[in-house]
């Protein structure tokens, strides 16, 4: 039986999932896309006995990112992020930081990393997927070893992320979404930006995406 473990918390202005990834029993932790309230996150952690390692970010819209800087700064971990969304990052009118009264902010990421590098946390291999769509430098995390991928906004259940943001791109993220995610096995779940998990078999039966593709295939 894994020992690996997910903690969920929903945070922020529009409902964002920041996941606090641990093994039970260890003293060290991911954190994917904090997405504000680091005051909490930072509580979370210290109850549940654990360290972070790393910040990963999906991707740099504001509402991912907000506590970033609070964790980095408490346990000096370093923040990782795609290579072509550092400039997102950095840019509030880029990331939309500002609206739904959050304060204008920029923060600059320790890493950046590569389309297929192998990231190593937890005793685990997390491989970066490039996904750009949802924005152009959007990332997911795939952990073969225990069937997850945390997917950020790129794919939802029976949903999509939105394009109509700041370098979005429809055309990418069906092609992200159709050629690299549905790629992966069928029974690997899906930890989104967003709203409840699902699975990949799921999405290639139900997401409008694999509807769409599947009626003018």
């Amino acid at each position: 039986m894994s020992d690996f473990r997910i903690k969920t918390c929903v945070l922020g202005g529009v409902s964002t999932n920041c996941y606090v990834i641990y093994r039970e029993g260890g003293t060290e932790a991911v954190l994917i896309d904090p997405a504000d309230n680091g005051p909490y996150l930072l509580n979370l952690c210290r109850e549940l006995g654990v360290e972070p390692v790393a910040v990963l970010l999906t991707h740099g819209h504001f509402d991912h990112i907000l506590a970033a800087d609070d964790i980095r700064r408490a346990f000096r971990c370093k923040i990782y992020v795609g290579m072509n969304e550092e400039r997102m990052l950095g840019d509030p009118s880029l990331n939309l930081s500002g609206t739904l009264g959050t304060e204008q902010m920029g923060i600059n990421a320790d890493d950046l990393m590569r389309d297929g590098e192998v990231l190593k946390f937890l005793g685990r291999d997390w491989k970066v997927l490039f996904t750009p769509g949802h924005t152009e430098g959007s990332v997911c995390f795939y952990i073969a070893s225990e069937q997850v991928l945390f997917s950020g906004d790129t794919l939802f259940a029976d949903s999509l992320g939105r394009t109509d943001l700041p370098t979005g791109s429809s055309a990418k993220i069906v092609r992200s979404i159709t050629e690299t995610l549905f790629a992966l096995p069928e029974d690997t779940m899906v930890y989104p930006g967003h709203g409840d998990p699902t699975t990949i078999g799921h999405e290639k039966q139900f997401n409008p995406v694999a509807v769409y593709c599947n009626r003018h295939s």
